[in-house]
């Protein structure tokens, strides 16, 4: 359990660029990825933008029997992974001799196959359901799409606990990986967008007409998205055998469950999380020099998770940012793409910025980093993912030194 944990490969599928270089780009720089949603009809709905991933085509990145019964997710998860192990610069048939384990978060899975045979049978009767989009449906599908697709013979694993399960994802391959038992992990989230989900919290009230603000006073609301957030595990010694370059270092994580309301955050619960990882992590709150916050825009949960903050890390005067503002809620995948996104603070030493913000609300008075990326170094950060159920995570990822 001493093994050193560290990120080889980044792969990215967003609203705002495919690949590793576009989206650090693209953030550091605040663009948002939100825009009229063109994935189904909007109509009788009261906001009518996402972070839908506009700029992607499957077949660029996937093989034409992979093509074959794989549903949106899977689509992004497999392209995420294999710019991810080509970042990695991993031989495909090198890895598929390894102990590998694709270890990957949801939450609504292949969604979209279930929303295409559930429509054909309401507009064109039974008969018209398309038997392959069932197929395509279960959430297990999406590791073992990514498994069929590279040859890995190894480990599968979904994790289905909602807007935290991209760090539960990682948290498992971390564990894997210094336990000695898997040689390489594939691990983060993916997630399609979809008419279940945006149509909920439509109707919960919580989706933001326009852009989402979070921190902000006049903030609105979340803004539904999708994507995948895929990064290479591997421990130090196998990266340095090979002469990788190594992105950061994974000191830990930590989990809790509220066990307090399905949808309402409970700030004890987000604080022993916060708790649970720095004690795993071996380190201190003054430690910390970024978090990279949940964040959804909601009022409810901005204000819980700043206050969930203070009680963890005191009164912050660290960095604390929500990439949410730019990408809008990938649910399974935010947590993965946020992780990414630790990563690259700490490799360059820049936070990017929480774009939307306009009014400070005296209950979330932090450094929000509004608007404009800050240089500044970053030699620990915490990722923040919480989900519906009181399902919480947090990753502690921390400056590669030798």
């Amino acid at each position: 359990m001493s093994q050193r944990i560290v990120v080889t490969g980044l792969g990215v599928v967003s609203s705002i660029g495919v690949g590793r270089e576009i989206f650090w780009d693209n953030l550091i720089k605040g663009k948002s990825g939100i825009s009229p949603i063109t994935a189904f009809d909007t109509t009788g709905h009261k906001t009518h933008v996402g972070g839908e991933v506009k700029d992607f085509n499957p077949a660029d990145f996937i093989s034409k029997k992979g093509m074959k019964g794989t549903g949106r997710a899977s689509q992004l998860a497999i392209a995420a992974t294999r710019l991810a192990l080509e970042d990695a610069k991993l031989d495909l048939s090198a890895v598929s001799q390894l102990r590998t384990c694709v270890s990957l978060g949801t939450t609504m899975g292949e969604i979209q196959s279930f929303e295409k045979a559930n429509h054909a049978w309401i507009k064109e009767g039974y008969d018209q359901i398309d038997i392959s989009a069932l197929f395509e449906s279960p959430v297990y599908r999406i590791p073992t799409n990514v498994a069929l697709e590279f040859n890995l013979k190894g480990r599968n694993r979904i994790f289905t606990t909602a807007c935290a399960a991209g760090n539960y994802g990682i948290g498992y391959g971390f564990d894997l990986l210094r336990s000695g038992e898997v040689d390489l992990v594939i691990a983060g989230g993916s997630e399609p967008f979809s008419w279940i989900i945006f149509t909920g919290f439509n109707k919960l009230g919580a989706t933001a007409p326009e852009k989402c603000q979070p921190f902000d006073q006049n903030r609105q609301g979340m803004i539904p998205g999708e994507g995948a957030g895929i990064l290479i595990l591997e421990t130090l010694e196998s990266a340095l055998r090979r002469n990788a370059q190594v992105y950061a270092e994974i000191l830990g994580y930590g989990l809790s469950c509220d066990a307090h309301h399905m949808t309402n955050p409970q700030v004890e619960g987000v604080a022993e999380c916060m708790s649970n990882a720095l004690r795993e992590a071996a380190i201190n709150p003054e430690d910390v020099d970024y978090i990279s916050a949940h964040g959804t825009g909601t009022k409810h949960n901005d204000r819980t998770e700043c206050a969930a903050i203070k009680k963890v890390i005191g009164d912050p005067k660290i960095a604390i940012s929500s990439i949410k503002s730019m990408l809008g809620h990938t649910m399974g995948a935010a947590s993965a793409l946020e992780a990414i996104t630790c990563c690259l603070a700490v490799q360059n030493d820049i936070i990017p910025p929480t774009i939307n913000y306009e009014t400070p609300d005296l209950e979330c008075d932090i450094d929000c980093v509004p608007n404009v990326a800050r240089k500044q170094r970053v030699g620990i950060a915490l990722n923040n993912g919480f989900a519906f159920g009181g399902n919480n995570s947090c990753l502690v990822v921390k400056k590669y030194s030798a």
